[in-house]
């Protein structure tokens, strides 16, 4: 099968438009994974990416009703703004007061729904490396969207216990509520209580920016002493495929994995938002692997 989404056939008027919306946008692997998945499943869609500024989420939301697409993605800056601007909200997305899928409502003609599929994408992406968040005891490095949709679906899968490290200990304790009362945040600047639930966890997740400009940053000084052969860790950044904060854990025996995984899984969850069908998994690993690979062509 071809790879890079190409197309069934030429679109035509009867082609569904799906779109993903951002800014920056031009480096997103989206289009290249929906495309694929819809070619996979046989359907006359398509997906683009649109630029949308910061503060036009919510035009956006309204061209999406005049233009009748057929489903959204929302990636930063506009996940809180599209929030507020569809109808409804799926039961992930009230929690979180993000969106991050934006699909029409089956049951009710007109009226749009705004959902996150992140959490459940990370939680598939997990599953795939052979982890059971239930009963684990999880740290989450950074307090922001990813961060909080992270600690929602450990909580939701049945974390045991989840420290959340962050620079803002207010955010991180308002991050830590979504994982009920046997969450806590502590600040990054505590090094050795850091330490200590680095030790003690099953799971590692950077969900920080940190590391996604050259792999050689990490979000504080983790050095491989504090990691261990049982740990996953997890940096959400995916490109590069392999960062410093990565590199450390493995350095102390920890399997470590980056967050192609759950990008790809959201994106999967998309598609089945939008169409009722589940595109292969492996499609959209390709695609999203040779898009990677075409942009650090387009770089050198």
């Amino acid at each position: 099968m071809p790879g890079g989404g190409a197309l069934l056939k030429a679109p035509s008027g009867s082609t569904r438009v799906a779109a993903v919306i951002g800014d920056p946008i031009a480096h997103s692997l989206s289009p290249a994974m929906h495309n694929a998945a819809f070619q996979a499943l046989g359907l006359d869609w398509i997906y683009t990416a649109f630029r949308v500024p910061r503060g036009r989420g919510a035009a956006a939301v309204e061209a999406m009703r005049v233009l009748d697409l057929a489903g959204m993605s929302v990636t930063m800056p506009h996940k809180a703004d599209v929030a507020t601007a569809v109808d409804t909200l799926g039961p992930v997305s009230a929690k979180l007061g993000v969106v991050n899928t934006v699909s029409w409502s089956a049951g009710t003609p007109g009226v749009l729904v705004g959902e996150s599929t992140d959490g459940a994408g990370f939680l598939d992406a997990v599953a795939d490396e052979g982890f059971d968040v239930r009963g684990a005891r999880c740290v989450v490095f950074g307090s922001g969207g990813a961060a909080r949709a992270v600690c929602d679906a450990a909580s939701r899968a049945g974390a045991a216990r989840l420290v959340v490290v962050a620079r803002n200990v207010v955010d991180g304790e308002s991050c830590a509520t979504l994982a009920g009362p046997t969450a806590s945040a502590v600040s990054g600047a505590d090094r050795g209580v850091v330490e200590a639930a680095v030790r003690e966890a099953d799971l590692v997740v950077n969900a920080t920016p940190v590391g996604m400009e050259t792999g050689s940053d990490t979000p504080m000084d983790v050095v491989e002493e504090w990691f261990a052969p049982h740990q996953l860790v997890v940096d959400l950044v995916y490109h590069p495929a392999s960062t410093q904060f990565m590199r450390i854990a493995a350095a102390g025996g920890a399997r470590s994995t980056n967050g192609l995984g759950m990008l790809i899984h959201q994106a999967r969850r998309q598609v089945e938002m939008w169409t009722g069908e589940s595109p292969p998994t492996e499609v959209l690993v390709r695609a999203a692997n040779e898009a990677i690979l075409g942009t650090i062509r387009e770089s050198r």
